[in-house]
């Protein structure tokens, strides 16, 4: 700027105010002269001074295409003259690897094609240097070169070599002064952790240092004393003291705790109109009288409180705990106090992100809708709603604020992948290869439709099976759907053979329960039977079986595939007879558990625990073919064994030969506790242990025990969630079919 500035005053100063008559451009390129003209300010006929030149070069040189600018003048002839920045020709990042070098390319600042500037590069290798003190690497340096591509000295080859720093791994954790709490502690909740014994390995602690996380850990840490009621409690900022010979640190930490309070009374202040019962709130709250003071109790009751004031349509409350510390005998008064802001009512309800889904699937989930009061329960519920549909991978409910007394939520849904495919792959002994497949859709067209279609196949099975279901005819409270199957069985001693259909009518009652009703015709015709089921008392023919099916079903969970709240539980009795041949009742049971752990230890764990029961009331056995019995076995039981392998058995003797016969049970019990955890949150990947265990028998459930235990993968992909399991049965017994290996798709989890 200098030079130019001094170029301009020499020029100027010889000008003597002349008058402009012409004005020419020399060693423009990137800018018309037109422009450049706009850009001066000069013009014809105007008087060309010291200042108006200066000004001139001033605005021209701001575009940041020129590294130098001055004038001439002749006899009013005004010459103005550029020399052009260089421009980035080629751009060459050496030293790095590819995946670093995708993300470089993407905060780098610069690119082929602009000027070179040197204020430009100067910003690039500082974003490469904490880019890499980002990934715990230090003393990274960037080496430039520039090189005239092909002698042209205004286009270059700018070359970025990158010497990667080394990585600083941090030895020692110190907490100087610390008495009540030590480093395992507070490891869960800081950022920058001791290294552990093999810490490459996934979920241990490598000792990296995370910089950027450095001024943030000595409140996490604070936090942890506050939790336990350590109000008085400091933290010094981190001191990192760095060994440059072998790039490890010590961080140190310099803690006084004070002491604990505890918590001498509890009170809220709230506006009478409010009508509160407040006495019955701090009943509920979890942070007590007498209870040693814990922050994360305090922030637990603090929403709880808001949320039961947002309920009464007051969606901006505001909640601000007031503690009244006694440093005499460390106790502390805890007052709620309530300022509810103005009651809210809905304006507008907009729906968007719904490619496929048309808006009134969506609005017919919705508690809330326009005109509504607000209330946080429905917010939330509606949210949960949406999310069990199946239909959305994500929901957001934003509230957008229109006046003091109005709001418009906005719901943002992220599509899934409904239609799902579900197959399997096995082998037994008595069977051969097993396959089965399927392909259905929870939202067919986007109107809400389920409809499904499956196919089982082994060396002696072939069956199928049709569905189609509206679950809000007319967009009501009323379900219609229908069902269409057929079987093929070729066991070793008989071939059965079934087909019907059924139909089901149902019901919401409230926003967790749904009554049904189904309808079911079905023929059997079995054949074939040898002499030993025969003498077991089941015979060759055709039955018709004509039953009612009422039941029950309940679900709060939060979302469809992946609950982490919630129960799924339901209940219901056939009661064959209505009609056709064959009498009896059975009762089918299931209770389903989803507990997640993120609010308790800040890790995504999920336990589940998942239960069925059946059981059948029938006077004569005689009349009740195979094919009604209970059978366990298979991913949806008892995982490591066989599908419908765990079964009692009957052994008949004929002629002096004995031969065991699956007869199938008139009650069964299994159930599995599980333990799901991430492996790649960015991928939706999680992993799961499990134990199953299930019970089965004839008169009784002590007749046969079976158990389990696996691990295996959960991934929500674009084609629906997949299962992939490794199972491994702890108490087979010889005669048992098992299997290691199951997998599914379209399985909720």
């Amino acid at each position: 700027m200098k030079k130019i500035f001094f170029l301009s005053l020499v020029a100027a100063s010889a000008l003597n105010a002349a008058t402009i008559k012409s004005i020419t451009y020399k060693g423009l390129i990137h800018l018309s002269n037109d422009i450049a003209n706009d850009i001066s300010g000069l013009k014809i006929g105007d008087n060309l001074t010291e200042q108006s030149s200066n000004q001139a070069i001033l605005n021209l040189y701001k575009q940041g295409y020129f590294k130098d600018i001055y004038i001439e003048e002749n006899d009013g002839n005004v010459i103005i003259n550029f020399k052009e920045k260089p421009t980035i020709a080629k751009l060459d990042i050496e030293g790095v690897v590819t995946n670093d070098k995708k993300a470089i390319d993407g905060i780098l600042g610069i690119k082929q094609g602009q000027m070179y500037d040197g204020v430009g590069i100067k910003k690039a290798k500082e974003r490469i240097r904490q880019f890499y003190e980002a990934k715990s690497y230090f003393d990274t340096v960037v080496d430039v070169k520039t090189v005239p591509l092909h002698g042209n000295e205004n286009a270059l080859q700018v070359i970025m070599t990158v010497n990667r720093g080394e990585k600083i791994t941090i030895e020692n954790v110190n907490l100087e002064g610390a008495k009540v709490l030590d480093y395992s502690d507070i490891e869960p909740a800081i950022a920058n952790k001791e290294r552990e014994f093999m810490g490459w390995m996934w979920g241990l602690n490598d000792g990296s240092v995370k910089i950027y996380e450095l001024p943030n850990d000595p409140s996490k840490i604070k936090e942890e004393y506050l939790k336990k009621g350590y109000l008085d409690a400091s933290v010094s900022n981190p001191y990192l003291n760095t060994y440059f010979d072998n790039y490890t640190a010590d961080l140190t930490y310099y803690i006084n705790e004070g002491e604990a309070y505890k918590v001498s009374s509890v009170s809220i202040e709230a506006p009478s109109e409010l009508e509160l019962n407040t006495d019955e709130i701090i009943k509920g709250f979890k942070l007590e009288k007498g209870d040693r003071l814990n922050s994360a109790w305090l922030r637990g009751d603090i929403e709880k409180l808001e949320n039961i004031v947002a309920d009464k349509g007051y969606a901006y409350v505001k909640v601000y705990p007031q503690t009244q510390k006694n440093e005499t005998d460390h106790t502390v008064d805890i007052v709620y106090q309530v300022v509810p802001n103005d009651q809210v009512y809905i304006r507008n309800v907009i729906i968007s992100g719904n490619d496929r889904t048309v808006d009134r699937v969506i609005r017919r989930e919705m508690y809330l809708t326009e005109g509504n009061l607000y209330n946080r329960s429905d917010l939330v519920d509606s949210k949960n709603a949406l999310k069990r549909s199946s239909y959305f991978e994500d929901v957001e409910i934003t509230e957008n604020r229109i006046s003091k007394d109005q709001v418009d939520l906005e719901v943002k849904v992220k599509e899934t992948s409904t239609g799902s495919i579900t197959g399997g792959i096995g082998y037994g002994t008595s069977d051969g290869l097993l396959l089965n497949a399927g392909v259905s859709d929870t939202n067919v067209f986007g109107s809400g439709y389920k409809g499904s279609i499956s196919v089982d196949k082994s060396d002696d099975t072939l069956s199928g099976n049709i569905g189609l279901t509206n679950p809000r005819v007319f967009d009501s409270e009323y379900s219609l759907g229908g069902n269409l199957f057929a079987n093929d069985y070729e066991w070793d001693d008989y071939r059965e053979k079934n087909y019907g259909a059924s139909i089901t009518g149902g019901r919401k009652l409230g926003r967790y329960v749904t009554a049904f009703l189904t309808y079911q015709i079905e023929q059997s015709k079995i054949s074939g039977l040898d002499q030993f089921y025969k003498a077991a008392g089941y015979q060759n023919g055709t039955n018709l079986k004509s039953s009612l099916i009422p039941g029950i079903t309940f679900n709060n969970t939060d979302d469809y595939y992946l609950p982490r709240s919630g129960i799924i539980a339901g209940t219901n009795f056939e009661y064959a007879g209505v009609g056709g041949d064959i009498e009896f009742v059975k009762n089918k049971t299931n209770f389903n558990y989803y507990f997640g752990l993120r609010d308790y230890i800040d890790y995504d764990l999920i336990l589940r625990y998942k239960s069925n029961f059946g059981y059948i009331w029938n006077s004569d056995d005689a009349k009740l073919p195979i094919n009604e019995k209970l059978f366990l076995g298979g991913i949806r039981s008892i995982r490591g064994y066989d599908n419908r392998s765990v079964t009692p058995k009957k052994a008949i003797t004929i002629n002096g030969t004995t031969k065991n016969i699956d007869t199938g049970g008139k009650i069964a019990f299994n159930n599995s506790a599980e333990l799901s955890f991430p492996i790649i949150d960015r991928l939706k990947m999680r992993g799961v242990l499990f134990f199953d265990y299930g019970m089965i028998g004839d008169d009784s459930l002590n007749e046969i025990k079976r158990y389990s235990t696996g691990a295996g993968i959960e991934w929500l992909t674009p084609i629906g969630p997949l299962q992939l399991i490794y199972a491994k049965a702890l108490n087979d017994k010889p005669g048992d079919d098992t299997s290691s290996f199951e997998f599914s798709i379209g399985r909720r989890f």
